[in-house]
């Protein structure tokens, strides 16, 4: 499969990401689970097609290292695609930078600083930040208000979050967003909730300011790799 087909035949096409990435204002997008249920396979799709279509991408690992993140990219790049070219697989490389940060230690001062080092000194100006492994229990509203700030500040548009939602926590937003998220939630243009149900996986799209599609359709997820899959 060419470049040009895994990008216009990616199911994330329905997001309209593509046509956000042009836009001029920031987007915040979350994708929510429950523990070990494929939201880091999910910012690894979106941050895969972002590079393809010639972004710069930052992958934030918090709890994570950098050699099993970069494992889950060379993973899911290969369930994508088997005949890209050494060459376009190393174009695609140099498009992404990951950072890993220990638990409750990520904050935005650490960010900040690591970050500004990059570009100032030109080595990685990303064009899409993606932050898996954000304390939404432990940070309020305050905190990720001050981190899209940063964003802004540093011309980052479009800023992806996994989150951890709890079977037990019968807490939803009028949307249908779960806690931890469901106070917060108007922050995000795009919202997608994984959802298993018997022997299906459902990804959930509960929010979407730009999307070909409307709120609350549902796309499934492959239970043998987690890719999305066509409609």
């Amino acid at each position: 499969m060419a470049k040009e087909e895994l990008i216009s035949g990616n199911p994330l096409r329905v997001l309209g990401l593509d046509n956000k990435a042009e836009a001029a204002t920031q987007s915040l997008g979350l994708v929510m689970a429950r523990a070990g249920l494929g939201k880091t396979a999910i910012l690894v799709q979106i941050a895969l097609d972002s590079m393809l279509r010639g972004n710069r991408v930052l992958h934030v690992a918090i709890g994570e290292t950098i050699e099993k993140t970069r494992e889950r990219y060379e993973d899911t790049l290969s369930k994508m695609v088997g005949d890209l070219s050494e060459e376009e697989i190393g174009e695609l490389s140099r498009r992404r930078m990951i950072m890993t940060f220990k638990e409750h230690v990520f904050s935005r001062g650490m960010l900040e600083e690591r970050l500004k080092d990059l570009i100032q000194q030109d080595v990685f100006a990303p064009d899409c930040l993606i932050v898996d492994g954000y304390d939404f229990d432990g940070n309020g509203r305050k905190h990720l208000e001050d981190l899209k700030q940063l964003m802004a500040e540093l011309g980052i548009a479009v800023i992806w979050f996994s989150a951890v939602c709890h079977r037990d926590d019968p807490r939803v937003s009028a949307d249908g967003v779960p806690a931890p998220c469901h106070t917060i939630d108007d922050l995000f243009e795009v919202i997608l909730l994984i959802r298993p149900k018997d022997k299906v996986i459902k990804l959930d799209i509960l929010r979407c300011a730009y999307c070909e599609v409307e709120p609350g359709t549902t796309l499934l997820l492959d239970p043998s790799t987690l890719l999305i899959q066509k409609s």
